[in-house]
């Protein structure tokens, strides 16, 4: 299945890097300043006492917001993990069927959760919420990206819906799953 958005789906695993790469970088520093701190003492001078403010806090939503980017490229790349025991067994012009109808829900619960998304952030935004963690970041900011890569995964279970109804119209008897698809050496 050929994802046309697939770039767009590519920047959202990029920014996931980036989070990933971030929440390294902040704990081997806080690491490294316990290294030294440990090292002073051990030679008799006093702690520096170096450390990084908030250093949980910042990880959990780096990594929350490398979670939901990622949605879309594991999605396009069917990294998900997925119960194919009773449908594989089915015809493949039933098989189409039941792929859309799951592709439906799917769909369907990922708009949902936008859409409540962006109804917390109208609500951070409105009152002001920020984390009660030693940092006061706004709420909205790790809500914004959880919105951002609900709405890659929305787009790209449109496009894989959109093909997958294509393919149940016009010739529903020749469907492969994408993943056997791209065994086979398809794109």
């Amino acid at each position: 299945m050929t994802f046309r958005l697939r770039k767009l789906y590519d920047l959202g695993a990029w920014g996931a890097a980036i989070c990933m790469l971030i929440i390294c970088a902040l704990v081997t520093l806080q690491v490294l300043f316990r290294c030294l701190d440990g090292l002073l003492v051990l030679f008799g001078a006093s702690r520096l006492g170096l450390e990084v403010s908030g250093v949980s806090e910042i990880a959990a939503y780096l990594l929350v917001g490398a979670t939901f980017l990622s949605l879309a490229y594991t999605f396009v790349h069917h990294a998900h993990i997925r119960v194919t025991l009773v449908i594989s067994r089915l015809p493949s012009a039933v098989r189409v069927w039941v792929e859309s109808a799951c592709l439906v829900v799917a769909l369907a619960l990922s708009l949902v959760l936008g859409w409540e998304l962006i109804g917390l952030i109208r609500e951070s935004l409105d009152y002001g919420d920020v984390s009660s963690g030693l940092l006061a970041i706004p709420l909205w900011i790790p809500q914004t990206v959880l919105t951002i890569g609900v709405g890659l995964l929305c787009l790209a279970l449109v496009e894989a819906l959109i093909a997958t109804l294509r393919i149940a119209v016009t010739t529903p008897n020749r469907y492969i799953a994408p993943e056997r698809h791209e065994e086979a050496g398809g794109e």
